[in-house]
């Protein structure tokens, strides 16, 4: 019956799914054109990940390339293209990341359906992920984002598949691990956390033999500076518009500030992200309460914290964030709804800045600047809502419940007025 009463809705959401990625399929059909600004958000697929594909088809990972900087999983899912006949890499990415973005709408639905759920969450995702225009088409995170989704909805049931999932999201992009931060002590976190250890352990004893060089991305990461995008590259533009000597550079794949001011915002970037870690150990150690809602409040505070703290905030990055706020919308118990209607306004405004201005934020006008202020301001003001929130759901003090009237005073007005009287003291 129940299923029965929500079709109408599964319905709309299926019809506004097909819409909007219709949509996107026409924006990257005409990237690099009017009104799309700077373009080229196709060109990462067409030029650098299809190099990429070519050189793991020899059994080896692009050792000694700066632009590498990925986990041995991220080769998994550049080589999948190839496997697919008869289309081109390009389209066969593309079909993928749909697929992909359709498994995460299902997954979403399919939990909103239960008992004490809700269909919040697919239609946050359905409605919010084409606020970034066509790049989640043109990038590998939506793939990634779905493994961490599968892994928060299956914690609970299934918490080993939970942690396979979670692993596996790691080995290609890190932040998935964080989906097992919030698991419920006892049980559930032993299991997952004992898969996900398994998992990521034996997949990176099979690509040790069966690749060369997988871990070479490691000695790349370590080379990134300060995105223009980032929190940081933020503070940096408004000193670059103040006269200080930092300007703008092409780095490591990424428009990057350099100058004499750039280490030590690195570094304070690194400091922020190792105090958003301790945080999250602090909550772990003191959290007392968990409830259904939990594992996805905690995942969405986490990677919001290590997002806000990071040198590199890409607008791929609002991919990750818009899949874990659906997640927790499914539940009715979650405390994190503010937090998302953040998350989401700051996907609106990414995609202003990336790629419809982006000149204007390479270049550091008022414009670029302002713009990059309100998008990070978005993401600064989700992470310390969610975590607050968290914190105060699973570690604060409860409130102490108030006294419930006698059920004569419940049952007659005038003996709850007596009551009431009698609880203030008055006669």
């Amino acid at each position: 019956m129940r299923s029965r009463s929500r079709l109408p809705a599964l319905c709309a959401l299926a019809c506004a799914w097909l819409a909007g990625r219709a949509l996107t399929l026409w924006l990257l059909s005409r990237d690099g054109r009017a009104p799309l600004g700077v373009g080229g958000v196709a060109r990462e697929v067409h030029a650098l990940y299809a190099r990429w594909y070519e050189t793991l088809a020899t059994g080896a990972f692009p050792a000694g390339d700066p632009l590498w900087q990925y986990p041995p999983g991220a080769g998994a899912v550049l080589a999948a293209p190839g496997l697919l006949p008869g289309l081109t890499y390009f389209r066969a990415f593309v079909l993928l990341a749909l697929a992909a973005d359709a498994a995460v709408a299902v997954a979403l639905a399919r939990a909103g359906t239960r008992t004490g759920r809700s269909l919040r969450g697919a239609a946050l995702w359905t409605g919010a992920l084409p606020l970034l225009l066509h790049i989640p088409l043109a990038r590998y995170d939506v793939q990634v984002t779905a493994l961490a989704v599968f892994s928060l909805l299956t914690l609970e049931r299934f918490p080993r598949a939970g942690g396979a999932f979670a692993a596996l999201g790691a080995l290609v992009k890190v932040w998935p691990a964080l989906a097992l931060l919030g698991a419920p002590p006892g049980r559930v976190t032993r299991r997952s956390w004992g898969a996900a250890a398994v998992t990521a352990g034996g997949l990176l004893a099979a690509a040790t033999v069966l690749f060369r060089d997988p871990f070479d991305f490691l000695r790349q990461q370590g080379g990134r500076g300060v995105q223009i995008e980032s929190l940081g590259g933020t503070v940096l533009a408004f000193a670059h518009r103040a006269g200080l000597p930092v300007r703008v550079d092409y780095r490591y794949g990424a428009m990057e500030f350099t100058g004499p001011y750039v280490p030590g915002v690195a570094t304070a970037s690194l400091a922020l992200t190792a105090g958003a870690f301790a945080a999250l150990l602090l909550w772990r150690l003191r959290a007392r309460r968990f409830g259904a809602a939990t594992p996805y409040d905690a995942a969405l505070a986490a990677v919001l914290l290590f997002t806000v703290t990071s040198r590199v905030i890409s607008p791929q990055y609002l991919v990750w964030l818009l899949g874990l706020a659906a997640v927790c919308l499914t539940s009715r118990h979650t405390g994190q709804r503010a937090p998302a209607a953040l998350v989401t306004a700051a996907a609106a405004v990414s995609s202003l800045a990336y790629p419809l201005l982006y000149e204007d934020v390479m270049a550091c006008t008022w414009t670029g600047c302002l713009l990059m202020l309100a998008r990070n301001g978005l993401l600064v003001a989700a992470a310390a809502l969610a975590l607050r929130r968290l914190w105060r759901s699973t570690a604060g003090e409860r409130l102490p419940a108030r006294p419930r009237p006698p059920a004569s005073a419940r049952a007659f007005p005038d003996a709850r007025r007596h009551h009431q009287e009698t609880q203030n003291g008055v006669k």
